[in-house]
């Protein structure tokens, strides 16, 4: 705790503080002095009890600071020693007398406001009521403290109540020392209002900015949140009442007439009458609106209706509503999540973001930490509407369903003529291109020729040079990735396989035919990353001392030490050679500014043992030959039998033309992914380069602070040889808040988020519904891994996980099923598992909070839909 400053007031009227004096007053004291400033805003009288008096108190208990010291070694998940810790801080601070000075400051306080009238008593932590952090409910409040004694007393308790349990977990959840947190208290003017309660001027639940939300009780708000009764639910939308539910109101909590509360029961014939008026519902939103408007986000109000009218008691940021795109311009917008369809729903850090931005082929925007691609365009002519739901629906029908529900409401996005048909363009449409395996060769060849190129040439750059040479080479990735040759190809693949199942449903009753006739596809560099991991294992598994070696490996180091050991060099050898392939891979590896593989090869260990335990020598060879053989088979089958039907030579040419299609062309679906984080890294490492000689010159902190800068901005720091420190520190925390937040498939600039949903009845009761994408049926243990790093993997496992881009891929090869909660028809987890053989289901809702790990499940990856058998 730092030193006192003698000339820092203990006491302060609220009308003393204001929304910057966190540090003094706390987040709610300091809401509440700024709340007492608006206009038209009602705010009890009172005081605040400033967080100086706090450090006072807490300088007479030597105790703490040992106990402090004791709570920030103990392990986070150690409850029970937590709890212990946590009542032992409180003993001690609440058994401190208040001092004589402190005492006198606060009785004065006290005397000007009405010794003798009835207080509220309210803690206010500096880490409480923050845009980031709401820290709601972890301290205490106290209503109706009458006397002198009694408020001193309850100032004494929520002191203390810095330290509850529940408080301490909530700081060590989101990585808040416990030093730099002070409690400051609030006192004041009890009111004793006929009805209570919440309004959220964004609804808490959809995330639109444009309804706000009263929940309203009769007596005391603490009814509401103690959750004792159900309120009145009110939803208000441009001043209008649009929905409402009416509870039956059994219990209140009134104050009593000596100090304290007592619950009541409310008389029979007024329990399901309205605790408010409609015109009162609407007037409070309208205060509601002026309070937003000065805090300039959503709040979460606390609210109570006396014979006077409405008073705010409290105001908070609503930290949990995702964040709008910004736009220049007050029109509806409907933006589709990127992450969704590459995998990656985590944060993005701002340079990763603005080095997408800068080299996707399509407009980004980004809100949350991800990016959007604004779809209200092409949703607003009935033909871009049309091709964009078949297209989206096509890979993932969540997504759609979220954009139909969009276009149900009220006119969000009017639908317009579609253009006139313009001039036939000169020449003739470009020639259907054929099914040649050499296409592929040349694609790839291309690719890694350009790549080689970048490589060399930007080996010579650095300073401003660097990004002159760098913004060329954004320039060069985008061509690449646009090349309509390319492009072709992939369609080509993707439009066969959709044939593939829909002509094959329609002609055997085979459902997702084309997952067997992909098996073993050639050019896929996706799961040639996964077998080539299996002859990793097969050069280590002859070696028992390496195995133990890599058992023990702690840290990224781990190579330099394998060359010790009998067979280590041949290990080393082998992983380098993997990580010269596949290093520029990780998890999230469309953000710039993750560790790849070749930065921590350690990620790679748990796979690589997995694999040493699990197979036998030679598995890559054989698990492709298999799959080969598979398709082969399939593709007789499937002639044989549509050769039977009417029209049968016509229809088994026609699918033997697509089958060929689907495997030339299938596999390369994954290879531009590949091209783009090979130059990602490439990027990266020239970027880091500059970094180090920023932080040689001091003008950086550490080399991963450009991180948190765009590229736009980094390129000036080192133009100016200055960075903003506090920016710094601003993208920091943003990171993390948004690192707390799920974002949805759909997003609309009224800030709601859809996420969509399956219309099907076609399910067992209790299945967990979702998308599918390999066919088969197989039941094993689930195995829930959120980090690959941690993935301790047996033969018959189920992995289980949030989503998978390519990165996990090594891991398929040990696994029997797949479970994702995102994921399309044509994702990179789902073309794996196709390739792989692996029954999969993406797309299932909280899969990884509604299936336990260890739990037996069965994965209908026909069907879609997972039943849990134990």
């Amino acid at each position: 705790m730092r030193a006192l400053k003698r000339d820092e007031p203990y006491v302060l009227d609220l009308q003393e503080v204001d929304e910057t004096q966190i540090a003094v007053a706390g987040g709610k004291g300091a809401h509440l002095g700024a709340l007492s400033r608006i206009t038209g805003i009602r705010v009890p009288d009172g005081f605040c009890v400033t967080t100086e008096a706090f450090r006072r108190i807490v300088t007479q208990a030597p105790s703490v600071d040992g106990l402090l010291d004791q709570l920030s070694r103990s392990d986070p998940d150690d409850r029970e020693a937590i709890r212990t810790l946590s009542a032992r801080l409180r003993r001690a601070i609440e058994a401190i007398a208040v001092p004589a000075d402190l005492a006198a400051a606060i009785t004065g306080a006290l005397a000007r406001h009405g010794e003798q009238a009835a207080y509220a008593v309210r803690s206010s932590a500096t880490a409480e009521d923050l845009p980031t952090a709401s820290f709601a409910g972890q301290q205490d409040t106290y209503l109706n403290v009458m006397g002198p004694t009694a408020v001193l007393q309850h100032i004494s308790r929520c002191w203390a109540s810095l330290f509850t349990e529940r408080a301490v977990t909530y700081r060590r959840r989101n990585g808040i020392d416990h030093r730099t947190v002070h409690m400051a208290v609030v006192v004041q003017r009890m009111v004793l209002p006929h009805a209570a309660g919440i309004l959220f001027t964004a609804d808490p639940v959809t995330g639109n900015r444009k309804v706000a939300t009263v929940d309203a009780g009769f007596g005391l708000g603490e009814a509401l949140v103690s959750g004792l009764v159900n309120p009145d639910v009110f939803a208000v939308r441009d001043g209008e009442i649009v929905a409402r539910t009416i509870a039956a109101k059994q219990r209140a909590v009134h104050a009593l007439p000596d100090g304290g509360t007592q619950e009541r029961a409310v008389d029979a014939q007024r329990q399901e009458q309205p605790a408010l008026t409609d015109a009162q519902v609407v007037q409070l939103v309208h205060l509601g609106r002026r309070i937003e408007a000065h805090f300039g986000r959503p709040q979460d109000i606390e609210w109570c209706l006396d014979d006077d009218g409405f008073q705010i008691v409290q105001s908070r940021p609503i930290t949990t509503l995702f964040p709008v795109p910004e736009t220049d311009d007050e029109e509806n917008h409907v933006y589709v999540s990127v992450g969704h369809q590459q995998m990656m729903t985590d944060p993005m850090k701002p340079l990763g973001l603005s080095v997408w931005k800068l080299t996707a082929m399509a407009p980004m925007t980004d809100a949350g930490g991800r990016l959007w691609v604004d779809a209200t365009r092409a949703l607003a002519t009935p033909a871009g509407r049309t091709g964009l739901l078949d297209l989206v629906g096509r890979g993932d029908p969540l997504t759609r369903d979220a954009l139909e529900t969009v276009l149900e409401r009220d006119d969000f996005v009017p639908l317009l003529a579609d253009p006139a048909p313009g001039k036939r363009p000169a020449g003739d449409p470009p020639a259907p291109i054929e099914t040649d395996a050499a296409i592929v060769t040349r694609l790839i060849e291309r690719s890694e020729a350009s790549i080689a190129a970048l490589r060399r040439d930007i080996g010579t750059k650095t300073g401003p040079a660097l990004f002159d040479f760098l913004l060329e080479a954004f320039t060069e990735h985008k061509r690449v990735l646009s090349d309509p040759l390319s492009i072709q190809v992939i369609m080509a693949g993707m439009e066969a396989t959709w044939w593939l199942n829909d002509k094959l449903h329609e002609w055997l009753g085979e459902k997702n035919a084309a997952d067997t006739l992909t098996l073993s596809a050639p050019d896929n560099i996706t799961s040639q990353m996964g077998l080539a991991l299996l002859d990793v294992a097969d050069v280590i598994r002859p070696h028992p001392e390496v195995v133990a070696f890599l058992q023990n490996a702690e840290d990224d180091g781990f190579l330099d030490g394998l060359a010790k050991l009998p067979g280590g060099t041949e290990a080393r050898d082998a992983i380098e050679a993997y990580l010269d392939r596949y290093g520029v891979r990780c998890a999230g590896e469309i953000d710039i500014t993750r560790p790849r593989w070749r930065e921590q090869p350690g990620t790679l260990v748990p796979a690589i043992l997995d694999n040493v335990r699990n197979f036998e020598p030679g598995a890559a060879e054989r698990r492709f030959e298999q799959g080969r053989r598979e398709a082969e088979k399939k593709e007789q089958d499937v002639l044989t039998r549509l050769r039977t039907l009417p029209d049968g030579e016509s229809k088994a040419d026609e699918t033997k033309r697509m089958i060929d299609r689907v495997r030339t062309f299938i596999g390369y679906r994954e290879y531009p992914k590949y091209d783009i984080v090979s130059r990602l890294f490439v990027y990266k490492q020239a970027l880091l380069e500059e970094a180090g000689r920023l932080v040689q010159a001091g003008v950086l902190g550490e080399r991963e602070d450009i991180f948190y800068l765009t590229f736009q901005e980094l390129q000036e720091v080192l133009r100016s040889n200055r960075v903003d420190d506090r920016l710094v520190r601003r993208r920091r925390e943003a990171f993390r808040t948004y690192d707390a937040l799920t974002p949805p498939r759909v997003l609309t600039s009224d800030g709601e988020g859809l996420n969509g949903a399956y219309r099907r009845d076609d399910v067992p009761d209790g299945a967990l519904i979702g998308l599918p994408v390999s066919g088969g049926t197989v039941e094993g243990r689930a195995r829930v891994i959120l980090d690959m790093a941690e993935a301790d993997l047996e033969p018959g496992d189920i992995l289980v996980t949030a989503f998978t881009d390519p990165s996990w891929s090594p891991l398929f090869v040990g696994i029997a099923g797949l479970v994702t909660e995102v994921g399309g028809l044509m994702t990179h987890g789902a073309v794996i598992a196709r390739e792989y053989g692996l029954p999969a289901v993406v797309g299932v809702d909280r899969a990884t909070r509604l299936i336990r790990d260890g739990q037996r499940i069965r994965v209908h990856g026909t069907d879609g839909y997972i039943e849990i058998l134990s």
